[in-house]
């Protein structure tokens, strides 16, 4: 896949703009809404008695993530896990509130981060199309 942006019709009255950067970042902000998600469905069975908490190797699904736009693939699905190394409570459930809420500031911030580098990419583009005006 080359660098040049992509233009995709829809129909007559809007239009899609890619870039190999911008599907990356796309992914990349997936993930992180992925994260999100995990950490809430967490604190949501803090109460459950033997819940044990899940997450994702973010590190490892970003990799998978940009092999698969160099390669063409869609996007999948998160292979969630049991975190492992938690503390349980007596009633089987390992949950920290503090913890859940750390990770939910941290894909909080990946979000940010990925919105604004997706604002970035596409005022490259525009400025490449409006170069000659």
């Amino acid at each position: 896949m080359d660098a040049w942006p992509r233009l995709a019709r829809e129909d007559a009255m809007s239009m899609e703009i890619e870039t190999r950067l911008s599907d990356q970042i796309a992914r990349y902000m997936d993930l992180a809404t992925s994260q999100v998600k995990l950490t809430a469905v967490n604190m949501a069975n803090i109460d459950t008695p033997g819940y044990r908490a899940v997450g994702m190797d973010f590190e490892a699904e970003m990799k998978d993530a940009m092999a698969g736009v160099d390669q063409g693939r869609a996007s999948r699905q998160v292979r969630i896990k049991a975190v492992d190394g938690l503390i349980a409570r007596p009633d089987g459930n390992n949950v920290s509130l503090d913890r859940e809420g750390l990770n939910l500031a941290e894909a909080q911030l990946k979000f940010k981060t990925g919105v604004a580098l997706l604002r970035q990419e596409y005022q490259r583009v525009m400025d490449a199309i409006h170069a000659d005006k």
